[in-house]
């Protein structure tokens, strides 16, 4: 074998014209320099942030710690705050991808400074991270941590399969940061459309970055739909009947199921796009039989689905909100888990309003046009319930109330235009505009990124036993709202001028003042970002100021809140016994909160497994070597990952005992906390005074 053949085989298409800044070394034009330094300033970014992270860790000495109590863990609010923690990593990039995008639009009268084909690769990349790679964890995250204590239960049904679905999401955020470094990633868009998607017309390396990507997400997602599933039907806490669930968990459920029957269509179209690439089959193809209609029919019935598995948890998370910063019950309780269950229902009735205009006959599209209209029923009655929780409650404007207003105004606004674009001679008119574009992100952005934020701001002090500051918190939650509305009530006025989605330029002078503003709307959103991590800096120096330890610092409804802060391993010394709906909250009214058990026991836990970190690095490493027929690689991690599979099947201490006097201990020494801890009111609940205890309510006040 000559030195040829062999790099042919050790690097397969890999070679330099993968570096970022290679096309303009090659061709030093303006348009190559201007976006060739772009590229290679963001794989820049991603290289120093990796090696900085290796030598912080290696500089304190943590690896061990990484690897025993993070990496290998299988406790589920570990894997939460992990999930968390890829969700806000990547929404940063995506952020600054949608700034650039805006930056473009707003000169493209003059046609701007990005070229198509890094145009096409921004909102390619935009669009999968923040539905697959932000959207996705983001919940995933929030309810793998609180929907576990609020149903009283120690841990998931199947705490290694939570450890694995972590990894192939991981696995898939990994290649998608990779292809900044080796470039390009795909210009076919987040939904992946054959026939441009196909090995004839896009032969290259990107259209297979995001394939593999988005397979890896969908397999770990729909692994999780299972097991949050199966351990809310099995694993409630004594009493805890269905009608006793808080309702973040009644939508953490329905969640699960649509991630079951609405995941295997999406990875079932990407394996098949994959097999038309890589083996010449013909599924999606313009000729031998091909149809890309099947295609689209697949990716829609998953993808419209997928809009309520973002939507709902953070409905979950509105209802949560609003009950517990009113200081009252949750109004029309049975209402809102109807409307829940009949919204995961008839999600998988509407999918084909996504292409009314691809030819249908005109009684489908009346048909799908009628079912779309219908599910904005439901969510109206939500609405109401929310409103009226609020109603005569005893409102208090903390951070996650913030989101939850903004939201309220803007998500109806959205499903305003919703009920429009249901409409199919309406949407004909305005299909492929950017008003459809303004109409999504005003569902998604109030709708699920407002909620998970609310999320992050209410449960923050569960996970880490201190509070965030609210300065640079109130901030950003205010900047996101701005932010929103000049970035993206704009695109209303310029879908109905016509300018198409996805235009990188124009050449109509009536486009260019609302581009502008939704420029100016992009640099606020940019601010938002920034006010986070600020957020987030202060809180961290400061954290001994802002101490709850006891845990309860909203005065909270739900049996979360019943914990110390941050959690123990085992979450509940003894199972609770639930009573009614707002389990904590009765406790409280009637004088029985943080009780002694009459007797302690050893707690069986889950054992840490390796298996998930493994699954990550070969998954990663597997379709990275699909991505450059680095077939030698494939096979490697194929194998590897078998035999870690093959092991685990071995394993026979697959849990660990933490003993009575263990829990005893811990559980003794936070009740002594608890009886030493001042308690606060509510109007000073965001003071440095708020230790986690609140004050008992009095006499009269709503509950």
């Amino acid at each position: 074998m000559t030195l040829t053949h062999f790099l042919d085989l050790a690097l397969g298409r890999l070679d330099w014209h993968a570096l970022p800044f290679w096309e303009m070394v090659e061709q030093p034009t303006l348009s190559h320099i201007v976006n060739g330094s772009i590229v290679t300033a963001a794989a820049s970014l991603v290289v120093l942030g990796a090696l900085a992270a290796v030598v912080l860790i290696t500089r304190f000495g943590k690896w061990k710690v990484l690897w025993s109590e993070w990496l290998t863990s299988v406790d589920h609010k570990r894997i939460g705050i992990m999930f968390i923690v890829i969700a806000m990593v990547m929404l940063a990039r995506a952020i600054v991808e949608a700034a650039f995008m805006r930056a473009q639009q707003a000169v493209g009268l003059d046609g701007g400074f990005l070229s198509a084909e890094h145009f096409g690769e921004f909102f390619t990349t935009h669009g999968t991270i923040m539905i697959f790679f932000m959207a996705m964890p983001f919940l995933t995250g929030v309810i793998n941590y609180v929907m576990l204590l609020q149903i009283g239960a120690r841990d998931l049904s199947f705490p290694v399969m939570n450890s694995v679905s972590l990894g192939l999401t991981a696995a898939g955020a990994a290649l998608i940061m990779v292809s900044l470094v080796l470039t390009p990633f795909s210009t076919g868009g987040w939904s992946g459309y054959p026939p441009f998607t196909e090995a004839s017309f896009n032969p290259g390396a990107g259209v297979d970055y995001w394939i593999w990507a988005v397979t890896l997400s969908s397999l770990g997602s729909t692994m999780t739909g299972i097991n949050f599933a199966v351990t809310i039907y099995k694993e409630r806490a004594p009493g805890m009947h269905l009608f006793r669930m808080p309702l973040f968990c009644w939508t953490a459920l329905c969640t699960s199921i649509l991630m079951i029957f609405a995941m295997p269509p999406l990875t079932v179209a990407t394996a098949m796009l994959a097999l038309d690439r890589y083996l010449d089959f013909h599924f999606f193809t313009q000729d031998l039989g091909g149809d890309m209609m099947n295609y689209v029919n697949l990716f829609w019935l998953f993808g419209h689905p997928e809009v309520y598995i973002l939507i709902l948890p953070a409905f979950g998370v509105y209802s949560e909100v609003f009950s517990t910063f009113s200081g009252k019950r949750l109004y029309g309780y049975n209402g809102l888990v109807i409307a829940t269950m009949i919204i995961a229902v008839l999600s998988f009735t509407v999918w084909l309003h996504h292409f009314f205009t691809m030819g249908q006959s005109p009684s489908i599209n009346a048909a799908f046009g009628i079912a779309t209209m219908l599910i904005g029923v439901p969510t109206g009655v939500k609405v109401y319930n929310w409103m009226l929780t609020m109603f005569r409650g005893r409102v208090r404007l903390t951070i996650p109330m913030v989101y939850a207003l903004g939201f309220l105004i803007l998500f109806v606004i959205g499903g305003l235009s919703g009920i429009l674009l249901a409409n199919p001679s309406i949407d004909y008119q305005i299909h492929n505009t950017l008003f459809l574009v303004a109409h999504f992100h005003n569902m998604l952005v109030p709708g699920l990124l407002f909620g998970m934020l609310a999320a992050y701001q209410m449960w923050f002090p569960k996970a880490f036993g201190f509070q965030l500051e609210t300065r640079w918190g109130y901030r950003a939650a205010y900047a996101w709202i701005a932010g929103f509305i000049l970035a993206f009530f704009p695109l209303y006025a310029l879908g109905l001028l016509g300018m198409p989605r996805r235009a990188l330029s124009f050449f109509e002078p009536a486009y260019l003042p609302w581009t502008i503003i939704a420029g100016i709307g992009a640099l606020v959103v940019l601010f938002a970002l920034f006010s986070l991590v600020m957020q987030f800096w202060l809180s961290l120096r400061h954290r001994d100021e802002n101490r709850v330890p006891v845990g309860d610092p909203w005065d909270g409804r739900s049996l979360e809140w019943a914990t110390p802060a941050p959690v123990p391993e085992y979450n509940f010394p003894v199972i609770p016994e639930v009573f009614s709906r707002d389990a904590f909250m009765r406790e409280k009214d009637l004088g029985q909160a943080y009780q002694r058990p009459a007797e302690y026991r050893d707690i069986e836990m889950p054992a840490n497994s390796a298996l998930g970190p493994i699954l990550t690095a070969t998954g990663f490493l597997m379709a990275f070597g699909l991505v450059w027929y680095l077939w030698w690689l494939v096979i490697l991690a194929g194998v590897v990952s078998l035999g870690a599979l093959i092991a685990r099947s071995f394993v026979r201490r697959t849990t660990k005992i933490i003993s009575a006097d263990e829990v005893r201990e811990t559980h003794e020494a936070w009740l002594r906390q608890v009886d030493e801890t001042p308690s606060v009111t509510r109007d000073r609940e965001q003071d440095t005074s708020n230790r986690g205890r609140p004050a008992a309510p009095v006499s009269g006040a709503v509950q």
